[in-house]
């Protein structure tokens, strides 16, 4: 073995997983996270050795075999400092193994959170083989019985079993759903299709439940009545995870709870016929998620992952020690938890997606980390990203904003979603922390009205998150965001987003500035906006998130949500970032946060999205955008762009009103609050102001009735570089301010000084060409 070549190591790639740890890796866990391209893409298994030893002395060496994927997490932390490691290929000959891979050395500081993950011949030594095991585990039953006897009100029950549970003892069974009309997507049916059965969900989860807490044999009558017409849909047709997997999703959770809850009350033929269907079901999401969508290779696939948290973790538990699929899918599961999840943010806890598909992760994860906790003892939120991920709605999703955070957001225009309340609670009862029950509760009293919209009627049921969660954690006292406890630049160096705040507290005098440039670029649901920013101030949306949720797809989410021309931002020569559907090219269209930090007076970013515009505008040499956030009163954006050839630059404004344009200013007038916009300078000379409401390369009928957008156009003279400084100032209606500018211009830049209430600031601005 040892005149073997060195084992081929393919090139990492921007969708692929990277090879670590190394000598730039920085821990931020002990043990250490052990990823590797894989060395073939099929049938892979591996040998990692860990040494103290650069030459791997046997006496220091540990030796692990057989690895099945390409990510290992050892089941205790490491001493601090300093190590190496390597992997080989498993052969499955008397050879054993293929030769080494290179060596890599990383170091262990101390004082990491240690995170290990058991090993997976004693992580479900305190897994109980009875049912239920899905939330509480038959040991915690009969304690819970009491306690609901004794006090109807207790955990919320009385509210979940009136609102929940009592509307589904006389409702029809929900048919299966049918197909799309030759079998071809149609948005609207899709969505019809999954709240068919998420409806279908809630009947048999929360029939099954009550009947069994109460023990009420009419109530478990009517959930095995719901339960075993589900199973008899067919786990292949309108509801498998190929043709609609929201729908397929569902139906598993569905029939995980229905066969865990009421296993005892199920013959040995219907729990054949329940087993079954729920065995191919999670099959086929296994199959997707393991051996086509291949997450552990390229962990991008936002369903797929999502999937673990749905299907993969329910349908295990409730299948463990019955089917023998069931370990083996869970143990990748909780590999990918412990190792590489989540592949949309990091040690800061931001979420690339943006702070709707951070709602939607977190409320299936945590669901899923929540039922492992209590079934097996295994507890992920003690990863440092668990522990941080609640700042990230808390700087990037306030609780009194709107149309004010990047990404697809299915809630566009409407209050900050209760669900998202409901995740960062969850993260007060991990943590302690009140900052997030303050949030939780600030957000219940804005969000009243939208318990029955899709996206939270089609995805959770505020009632049963209610009663688990006041069962399983404690009471938080909340805690008011104040000057001391907030960051007033908040910079999530995971996924490129910072957020600028004054007075977070106070809706009334609160201002927010949020921008990004994130190496995620314009991939899954991110969109074309690197050094995009938006500006919510004093109750009012003033720089916004322009276009509608129609659904992902529609000609508003290609042609205009995801595109440049729909941000804060600039198109140079007409043309903006990449945001089409290559997922390599859109996650190479990305962008840098380069500093972000607090000076004396003002807030400080400057970001770089040169690489976003690569795509459509290769003679771009550079953009940089610097935004200070003044006094917590004014914003100034600089923007620096150098070009190999003479163009044009746009500079895009969006907001919810039509503008009074001015020479070069420009007025928004808001319900609450208005803006002033000037430009106060432009290197190319003198700049056209334009603005329209309509949305270019949008089907009409998509926004039909829905209210109109202003978007303003600010032109410059061709050069080959341009500098633009344009001040904002947020007025407070009856609180009117001004800010006064002043510039001179030097040999080697620009410096422009802004004066209000008698204090000067001064910004300087480097010479173009």
């Amino acid at each position: 073995m040892s005149n073997l070549a060195p084992l081929y190591e393919p090139q990492s790639g921007v969708l692929t997983v990277q090879y670590a740890p190394d000598e730039q890796t920085v821990l931020t866990e002990n043990p250490p996270r052990f990823t590797w391209i894989p060395a073939q893409l099929e049938h892979d298994r591996y040998v990692l050795q860990i040494s103290r030893s650069a030459s791997f002395a046997e006496e220091e060496t540990e030796t692990v075999a057989p690895v099945p994927y390409n990510l290992y997490t050892p089941d205790r932390p490491l001493e601090p400092g300093t190590y190496y490691w390597r992997y080989a290929l498993l052969t499955g000959d008397e050879a054993g193994r293929t030769a080494w891979s290179r060596v890599r050395r990383f170091a262990v500081p101390e004082g990491l959170p240690e995170t290990p993950l058991p090993s997976p011949e004693s992580r479900y030594a305190q897994a109980s083989a009875e049912h239920p095991r899905l939330w509480l585990q038959a040991s915690k039953l009969p304690d819970f019985r009491r306690r609901v006897k004794e006090d109807p009100s207790y955990c919320g029950w009385e509210t979940f079993y009136e609102r929940s549970v009592r509307p589904w003892i006389g409702r029809e069974l929900i048919a299966e759903p049918q197909p799309y009309p030759d079998h071809k997507r149609v948005a609207s049916l899709w969505r019809n299709m999954y709240l068919d059965c998420q409806e279908a969900l809630y009947a048999i989860r929360h029939l099954a439940v009550a009947g069994v807490v109460l023990e009420d044999e009419a109530l478990i009558g009517r959930a095995k009545l719901w339960l075993l017409h589900v199973a008899g849909w067919n786990p292949e047709g309108t509801t498998s995870r190929d043709y609609n997997d929201e729908a397929s999703f569902r139906v598993a959770g569905a029939l995980a709870w229905g066969y865990d809850w009421l296993y005892d009350a199920l013959s040995e033929a219907e729990r054949e016929l329940v087993r079954g269907s729920l065995l191919t079901r999670t099959g086929l999401v296994a199959y997707h998620v393991m051996e086509r969508s291949k997450i552990h290779h390229v962990p991008f696939d936002s369903h797929a992952v999502r999937s673990l948290s749905s299907v993969m973790v329910p349908c295990s538990i409730a299948l463990l020690g019955e089917e023998p699929k069931a370990q083996e899918w869970l143990d990748y599961t909780l590999e990918y938890y412990a190792n590489l999840y989540t592949p949309w943010g990091g040690a800061d806890g931001g979420w690339a997606e943006g702070p709707m598909y951070w709602t939607t992760g977190m409320a299936f994860v945590t669901e899923a980390f929540n039922l492992l906790k209590n079934y097996t003892g295994i507890d992920f939120y003690r990863r440092p990203f668990f522990a941080k991920t609640g700042d990230f709605p808390l700087y990037c999703f306030s609780p009194d904003t709107l149309r004010a955070s990047f990404g697809d957001q299915s809630t566009l225009g409407d209050p900050v979603s209760l669900k998202t309340a409901f995740n960062i609670r969850q993260f007060a009862g991990v943590t302690g922390n009140g900052l997030y029950q303050w949030y939780f509760e600030r957000v219940k009293e804005i969000d009243t009205d939208s318990e029955m919209k899709f996206y939270n009627y089609g995805w959770w049921d505020f009632r049963f998150d209610e009663m688990v969660y006041r069962h399983d954690y404690p009471a938080i006292e909340p805690v008011p965001p104040t000057e001391a406890s907030i960051e007033p630049v908040k910079w999530f160096r995971d996924v490129g987003w910072v957020a600028f705040h004054g007075n977070m507290a106070d809706p009334e005098r609160h201002i927010m500035l949020l921008t990004k440039s994130s190496k995620y670029g314009s991939v899954s649901h991110s969109h074309g906006d690197q050094n995009g920013f938006l500006l919510h101030a004093y109750g009012e949306p003033l720089a916004i998130e322009s276009g509608h949720y129609v659904a992902f797809g529609s000609t508003m989410h290609r042609n205009w949500r995801r595109q440049t021309r729909s941000t804060n931002n600039i198109l140079v020569d007409g043309l903006g970032q990449y945001a089409g559907t290559d997922k390599v090219l859109a996650m190479a269209a990305s962008g840098i946060v380069e500093a972000a930090e607090q000076r004396d007076g003002y807030g400080y970013s400057r970001c770089n999205a040169t690489a976003a515009y690569r795509q459509h505008v290769p003679y771009l040499e550079r953009y940089v955008r610097e935004l200070y956030f003044f006094g917590k009163s004014f914003v100034v954006v600089v923007d620096l762009i150098d070009l190999e050839q003479p163009g044009r630059v746009e500079w895009l404004f969006h907001t919810l009103y039509e503008m009074k344009l001015s020479g070069k200013s420009f007025k928004v007038q808001g319900c609450k609050a208005d803006m002033d916009g000037r430009f106060v300078y432009c290197s190319s000379g003198e700049l056209g102001l334009t603005q329209h409401n309509e949305f270019a390369d949008v089907d009409p009928s998509e926004y039909e009735g829905l209210p109109v957008h202003w978007h303003l156009k600010a032109a410059t003279k061709e050069a080959r570089s341009h500098r633009l400084v344009t001040l904002l100032v947020p007025v407070k209606h009856g609180e009117p301010k001004y800010v006064s500018h002043f510039l001179d211009d030097q040999d080697h830049g620009v410096h422009l000084y802004f004066t209000e209430d008698g204090v000067t600031r001064n910004v300087e601005v480097p010479k173009a060409y």
